[in-house]
């Protein structure tokens, strides 16, 4: 066990100014995805328990059986779309962000159909990561155009909300318990909240200038766990309160690029080091608030999203490497 100590004082507000790092026992399977160069970019989880993927480069959405280990792709009917992120709905239907594309899609993936969703007024849009609400809402952030964005599946309507701050960046995004989504400003030092009925946004500044928070995860408490890219540290912070909790410096340092993020059901807050050479898979275990880490064998090529299943395992997108993966505790 070594420990490491936090690069940045930071005051009295809950900086955890050591952290032991010990040694995480996983077993970590990737499978290389059939398109070579396809660029993995985000992973999903379907109701079956499939692996569904977004391929970038490769202008499709993947589907690993982790059971067989069979892969089948779906092109998109749009060239140069640039599927980004992607959600399954209750029903198994794909719903992705095509970031480049400037549109939000849905693939049947039992006729490989899929159906596009464009603002109305012909606005520009660039979708980033989509999420669902609790009442089959989808909202997706814009990362470039600087919106929050609600469809309507039903009606197809789309809305879109202007995020307050400029070049904001809105980045992750998860569902409040209260059904508010909640998202990171990567381009600032913000988070904020989406007031459904009033279609508003209230930003949450957090106490060091330089933070720039970019994926998170919604705790079984309904807390939040943020990766800060920037700084290299693994954040907390509740909702309720607007507050910033407790700050962890993560073991790779400054320079860790802290990226994709997920919390299993046990409440553990995983998420991966893309600043390291190889990435580094992280669990985070609140309650000892102890590090124990583990290199990604192929090296990741930056995880930038990853999705935890209700078996308590992990899928990971490896973006660099062509491969996406499945995350199991070893005894």
């Amino acid at each position: 066990m070594t420990l490491r100590k936090a690069c940045l004082v930071i005051p009295a507000f809950a900086l955890a100014a050591w952290a032991a790092v010990g040694t995480l026992n996983v077993q970590i399977k990737e499978y290389e995805v059939p398109t070579p160069k396809s660029r993995p970019h985000d992973p999903a989880l379907a109701p079956d328990g499939s692996l569904w993927y977004t391929g970038q480069g490769a202008n499709k959405l993947g589907r690993l059986d982790p059971k067989t280990g069979e892969f089948k792709e779906y092109p998109l009917k749009t060239p140069s779309s640039g599927p980004h992120g992607l959600t399954a709905d209750k029903d198994g239907n794909i719903w992705f962000t095509a970031i480049s594309g400037g549109y939000v899609g849905k693939l049947d993936p039992k006729s490989g159909e899929v159906t596009e969703y464009r603002p109305s007024d012909g606005s520009e849009i660039d979708p980033h990561t989509p999420v669902f609400d609790h009442d089959g809402i989808l909202w997706f952030t814009n990362q470039e155009t600087n919106h929050i964005g609600r469809l309507d599946p039903k009606t197809g309507k789309m809305t879109l909300i202007q995020v307050p701050t400029q070049h904001a960046v809105p980045y992750g995004i998860v569902i409040l318990p209260n059904n508010k989504p909640f998202f990171c400003e990567f381009g600032t030092n913000h988070l904020a909240m989406v007031d459904p009925a009033t279609m508003t946004v209230h930003e949450y500044a957090l106490p060091d200038a330089g933070a720039r928070p970019r994926r998170l995860a919604l705790a079984p408490d309904g807390s939040i766990f943020y990766t800060d890219y920037a700084r290299g540290y693994l954040g907390h912070f509740d909702p309720k309160s607007g507050k910033l909790l407790k700050e962890w410096a993560s073991p790779g340092g400054a320079g860790s690029e802290p990226y994709g993020i997920a919390i299993t059901r046990d409440g553990d807050v995983w998420y991966s080091e893309s600043g390291m050479k190889p990435n580094t898979l992280i669990r985070f275990d609140p309650k000892s608030e102890s590090f124990s880490r583990e290199e990604i064998p192929s090296g990741g090529g930056v995880v930038r999203n990853m999705v935890a299943t209700p078996d308590g395992r992990l899928y990971l997108a490896c973006s660099g490497v062509n491969k996406v993966a499945v995350v199991e505790a070893t005894p």
